[in-house]
């Protein structure tokens, strides 16, 4: 087994670590790709993603990112998220980084950046991170200089690659599991705005066309439009709040047993949305709470987490997340949302299915920012203004439970039990391939087993 020494992180620096750029609200939307806290949150692997934009001058030119750079959260609202690290593997154009991020480029003849941005997702890594966290008023914040003296584990740069390879080839595995959901929620979006926003079969009826979907479907779709409503005839617009059992905020619990708070949960967070799609349950956090709250909160499938605080002004709000019943086969414990959260539990599945994927298109499609509300510096969802005043096509029952039955397969594949074996392999794997315990040829054979 190769030999494990410890070296100042600063030693294996390419070039001294860099914070990114300050870039006001009023001119961003265009020029390059902009990574800001909310990626770092969202994203562990960075690459052809979705970002913000912003111009950049000759000057800043120093903030753009090369393969393979660490992006470390300089800032937190909690704990775990400081020193939180991503990796940038690439993009088919240019993109900076903003101030709240450290960038760190490290001497690829020393070191694989791969092998460490593993290192720092291990529970070795986290402890080391979070040994020189800061906590302050409301917010938790690295040093690049402490960054930089942190004393780490290393093996040879052979030895680093190939465990970087191990862990990277489930990641890529996963990664392509992911876009392989991306193409099915993509169809599921695509029949909702068909069906409820363009009125497709409808308007193909009334204008004479061929029907485009199987009979027993075609046939339920109305052949009239209401001129006073716009909608086809028996149709009616709802308001979310309308559409709800229930809402209510989540609760960060404590982290020890103090007596009152008794009952071990899993809490979701806005920051593990992606990740539970991804297979990644490693980042949720187990926390205490008292059974009172355990009971108001506790999640069922079909409930909706609804993010409505971002944490920091440049994290979005109104990210939703479909609570699958294959999401329960993950945890031994009970699920809550953290307090950044608020969860909606509405009327019946069906309707559950038919307001996921309109949440979905509203905050892809940027329809979430006119419920922001940032007058506390902190970007903030303003749910009740949200529950009452966001509208939603109701149709008839029949067509309602023949969108649920395409729709709630497509939801539940997103937690497939593939992903999930992936990702528990490779969290398994990856503090003792961090430390030694485990040698590389034999996490080689576990890995081909499943791949």
């Amino acid at each position: 087994m190769s030999e494990w020494i410890s070296c100042e992180f600063g030693s294996l620096y390419a070039e001294p670590s860099r914070n990114g750029l300050t870039k006001p609200k009023r001119v961003r939307g265009h020029g390059v790709k902009f990574v800001n806290m909310g990626e770092i949150f969202q994203y562990d692997r960075l690459k052809n993603f979705q970002c913000d934009r912003v111009p950049l001058s000759e000057n800043e030119k120093f903030a753009l990112l090369k393969n393979d750079d660490l992006l470390i959260a300089r800032q937190s609202l909690v704990l775990a998220g400081a020193g939180k690290c991503s990796i940038f593997l690439g993009d088919f154009e240019e993109v900076a980084f903003e101030s709240h991020i450290i960038r760190v480029r490290l001497d690829q003849t020393k070191a694989n950046p791969l092998f460490y941005y593993y290192l720092f997702r291990s529970p070795q890594g986290r402890a080391l991170i979070e040994a020189i966290v800061e906590q302050g008023a409301g917010a938790s914040g690295v040093r690049s200089s402490d960054l930089q003296s942190l004393m780490i584990p290393y093996t040879s740069l052979p030895q680093q690659k190939a465990i970087a390879h191990i862990l990277g080839s489930l990641d890529d595995k996963i990664e392509l599991n992911r876009r392989m959901n991306e193409t099915l929620e993509a169809m599921a979006r695509a029949i909702f705005k068909d069906w409820f926003v363009d009125f497709g079969p409808t308007r193909a009826k009334i204008e004479g066309r061929a029907p485009y979907l199987p009979e027993p479907i075609w046939s339920l779709f109305p052949d009239a439009i209401n001129e006073e409503t716009g909608l086809p005839v028996g149709w009616e617009n709802k308001s979310i709040g309308d559409l709800l059992e229930s809402s209510i905020g989540g609760d960060w619990g404590k982290e020890q047993i103090d007596g009152k708070h008794t009952e071990l949960v899993a809490i979701i967070r806005g920051t593990d949305f992606s990740s539970l799609k991804n297979g990644n349950i490693s980042s949720i956090p187990n926390r205490y709470v008292d059974k009172k709250k355990l009971d108001k909160r506790l999640l069922h499938e079909g409930d909706i987490l609804l993010e409505v605080s971002g944490g920091s002004p440049t994290q979005p709000t109104g990210r939703s997340l479909y609570i699958a019943s294959s999401i329960f086969d993950r945890f031994n414990t009970a699920l809550i949302p953290a307090s950044f959260c608020r969860r909606l539990r509405p009327l019946s599945l069906e309707i559950a299915s038919l307001l996921n994927i309109h949440l979905d298109i509203l905050y892809k499609e940027g329809g979430t920012w006119k419920y922001q509300n940032q007058s506390t510096g902190i970007s903030n969802f303003q749910t009740t203004y949200f529950l009452e005043s966001e509208m939603v096509v109701l149709p008839s029952r029949n067509i309602l439970k023949n969108f649920h039955n395409i729709v709630h397969p497509i939801l539940n594949k997103m937690f497939s039990n593939e992903n999930m074996v992936l990702a528990e392999l490779r969290d398994r794997l990856l503090p003792k391939l961090m430390s030694g315990q485990i040698r590389v040829k034999d996490a080689e054979k576990l890995v081909e087993e499943v791949l």
